[in-house]
């Protein structure tokens, strides 16, 4: 499965995603990580960049919604907590189609 985070240099959530993905990634051999960073708003529209950080899988967007591109800023994510910068590890294990270890 290839997994692609895009992302903005000055989004500080970017990173969260990644530490979330690495950590699924260290349990599902399978799962192929890329990290993209998107720099202009033609290249945002481009690679269909909703906000930073967006999850691709396969290509498509792991949390799509029927909303426009978001350009060069940071996405919010719905969580059971609220509103957060990153999906949570439970969201991307679902968005993933992965069970997760009995351990978390």
């Amino acid at each position: 499965m290839d997994v692609c985070l895009l992302y903005f240099e000055d989004c500080p959530n970017w990173k969260v995603t990644d530490r979330r993905l690495v950590a699924i990634a260290a349990e599902h051999p399978e799962v192929r990580i890329r990290r993209q960073r998107v720099e202009t708003r033609e290249q945002a529209e481009q690679v269909g960049f909703r906000g930073s950080p967006t999850v691709l899988v396969d290509g498509a967007d792991a949390f799509a919604a029927p909303d426009p591109a978001g350009g060069l800023s940071c996405r919010v994510y719905p969580t059971a907590d609220g509103l957060a910068g990153a999906p949570t590890l439970e969201q991307l294990y679902a968005a993933l189609g992965l069970a997760q270890e009995a351990t978390r």
